[in-house]
């Protein structure tokens, strides 16, 4: 994927897992906090590629 592909889609997986971290279940606050990072790692993975390409 592009740098722009893994910024969005680690943009979405965290917000989901933001939504989801409001949940009364214990099980799906915890699937959010997993979402979030794995969002976050996505979006840095979409920054360190636009700062190669543009190297």
């Amino acid at each position: 994927m592009g740098e722009f592909n893994d910024k969005a889609k680690g943009a979405v997986k965290e917000t989901i897992g933001e939504a989801k971290q409001r949940s009364a279940d214990p099980e799906t606050r915890a699937e959010g906090r997993k979402q979030e990072v794995e969002g976050k790692g996505d979006r840095l993975k979409g920054e360190v590629k636009g700062v190669v390409n543009r190297a």
